[in-house]
């Protein structure tokens, strides 16, 4: 979804995400290293192509050899119909009726016969209302489902019951969106959206939003207008954002925001609402993972639906720690003696990575390191699974930085550093999953968006070995695995007239269908319940089970990252001091004090 000026947004987007190396058969390529869309081909769309072809050429075998058999209109149109939803291209009554193979005049009361029976929807394509394109309806698409569902297992009983695989077994054709739990495909709109110059979207540059770059067409096939998205690294998002809100009219229809911005946005009032644009049950919030649906709040007031839902884990190479008869590491004790174990600095190999980058990035660090020994960054009132953050929008609060947990985390640190490769403290977001992707590292701490660097690269040592556990935890306290990742809200300040499409918009980019095309094209975010029970998706990423059983032990927490006005800059000054501890500067109660005081001085 680039804009015109796209070219001129290369040096915006963020450093720390370059791509993954092209795998040999890899569903995705999210972007090159200067942000820039590589054409994605994923395995679910050329499995579901492929069984359309094969109703295709198995119908001209039937013409062909059987002298009396006729052509059958409504089987070749429909097919016709579905290829050019897969492919995102329009498909008019013309080409339909071309499609059909049989006279015109049959042709054209056999599209009627269709469009009547609820099988296929029409959009016009002009404002006259007399140009129209044709889509397959949801009742099409569940009845071609079915069909490729029968297909598949009388395929497998009579020709292929012995020698194909288990996989195979499990995986053929369309196959995998034929279960009773499987999203369908994404669907058009009954109507295009009609909204001037299109829509326009605000976003971080990271390899989720740039997934949804390189299905540009099909969502704007879907929506029925074009797609216009900028793409910022993350400190440039939100001094964007920040300079539209003090515009008299919001350039972008939808902005994505990381979920602990969402108090500031909300106290200047940069976002509207969402339950004064729409009905709220429109989204199903109960699809959602709870912390990341309770992280788009403030107030008690939703004010933007998520997007992302993106927990930093510990990735481990499961290959090593058997051959070691190590155990995955639950605690920091555990994660510090695994790091000692494989730390050989003479062979080029390191215990762990880890945000290690002064600034926002080990700021990060801190807090969640804090997280670790179960204590948040302010004073948050505990309550059962965790910490309240509903009521920070009506009451004070102050740092907790220089506690006891702030001692243990800054300590904690100190001791991943002697384990870390040399260049740890320039280390930052994707700095930290290089070594990983390459075998330097065992261990390393990211959030599930980058595990595509690994995951999709068959030449990465960590392709398909990887383990992902919360965050170990400090003595005393209980996992947890923080919360991050982003959510897209509808500016205060959007023209009237453009709040309705805006709306319609966010609710395509947001569903579950969507949210499965991401996936299906490399994404490893999602914070729905639905999606991550679909089978294809669950073959796609060990992740999206194991981010489910933790979200369901209560594991997913954005407490460690409270969203209040001011976190931004209470994470910029512990990844400022907290720097200098680790360089050697400042020894740690010094530096916990100093960034408490500074904390302090902010709220």
């Amino acid at each position: 979804m680039a804009d015109s000026n796209s070219s001129k947004l290369n040096n915006s987007q963020p450093e720390t995400h370059p791509a993954p190396r092209k795998a040999r058969s890899s569903p995705m390529n999210a972007m090159n290293g200067h942000g820039k869309s590589y054409v994605a081909s994923p395995e679910a769309k050329a499995d579901m192509l492929r069984i359309v072809s094969f109703l295709e050429d198995f119908g001209d075998e039937l013409e062909a050899s059987i002298e009396l058999y006729a052509p059958n209109p409504y089987y070749r149109m429909s097919l016709h119909l579905i290829r050019g939803h897969l492919d995102a291209k329009t498909v008019t009554p013309t080409s339909l009726i071309g499609a059909s193979q049989v006279p015109y005049a049959t042709a054209n009361r056999r599209l009627k016969e269709m469009i009547e029976a609820g099988l296929i929807e029409q959009r016009p394509r002009t404002q006259s209302g007399k140009s129209f394109s044709m889509h397959p309806s949801e009742k099409l698409l569940d009845q071609w489902m079915q069909l490729s569902s029968r297909i598949e297992r009388l395929a497998t009983s009579h020709f292929g019951g012995r020698e194909r695989s288990a996989d195979a077994k499990d995986y053929y054709y369309g196959g995998s969106y034929l279960s009773a739990q499987s999203i369908p495909p994404l669907k058009v709109l009954p109507e295009p959206l009609k909204v001037s110059g299109g829509i326009r979207v605000l976003v971080h540059g990271d390899p989720t939003f740039m997934v949804m770059d390189n299905l540009k067409r099909q969502f704007e096939q879907a929506i029925g207008t074009q797609i216009h998205q900028r793409a910022f690294s993350i400190d440039r998002l939100r001094e964007e954002a920040i300079r539209n809100a003090e515009r008299k009219s919001s350039r972008y229809d939808i902005i994505a925001l990381d979920l602990p911005w969402v108090g500031f946005y909300a106290e200047r009032g940069m976002l509207m609402p969402l339950d004064e644009a729409m009905d709220i049950a429109r989204i199903d919030p109960a699809d959602f993972h709870t912390a990341g649906w309770q992280a788009a709040h403030w107030g008690g007031r939703p004010y933007g639906v998520p997007a992302q839902t993106t927990p930093e884990l510990l990735f481990y190479r499961k290959d090593l720690f058997a051959r070691a008869g190590l155990q995955p590491p639950a605690t920091t004790d555990m994660l510090l003696e695994a790091a000692a174990h494989f730390h050989d600095p003479a062979r080029g190999r390191y215990g762990i990575a880890w945000n290690a980058a002064r600034g926002t990035a080990l700021g990060h660090t801190f807090l969640m390191a804090m997280a670790d020994f179960g204590q948040p960054v302010i004073d948050l009132q505990s309550h059962a699974g965790g910490f309240r953050t509903d009521d920070l929008a009506t009451r004070d609060y102050r740092p907790m930085i220089d506690t006891e947990a702030g001692l243990h985390a800054a300590e904690f640190l100190l001791e991943m550093l002697r384990y870390s490769p040399p260049d740890i403290l320039s280390m930052s977001w994707y700095e930290r999953i290089r070594p990983y992707a390459t075998g330097n590292v065992p261990m390393a701490y990211g959030y599930t968006l980058l595990a595509p660097y690994f995951e999709l690269d068959e030449t990465s040592p960590a392709y398909g070995q990887t383990g992902y556990l919360p965050h170990p935890a400090g003595p005393g306290a209980g996992s947890v695995a923080p919360v991050g990742g982003y959510i897209m809200g509808i500016p205060a300040n959007l023209p009237p007239e453009r709040v309705g499409p805006a709306i319609e918009a966010l609710m395509v980019f947001t569903s579950p269908e969507a949210q499965k095309l991401y996936v299906q094209n490399g994404s490893r975010t999602n914070p729905r319940y639905s999606v991550g029970s679909d089978p294809e998706v669950r073959r796609a990423s060990a992740i999206f089970e194991a981010v489910d059983a933790m979200s369901w032990r209560d594991e997913l927490q954005f407490w460690p990252r409270p969203p209040v006005p001011e976190i931004s800059d209470i994470i910029q000054i512990c990844g400022e001091e907290l720097h200098d501890m680790l360089r050697g500067i400042t020894p740690p109660r010094d530096a916990l004090r100093r960034a408490q005081e500074r904390a302090h001085a902010l709220l």
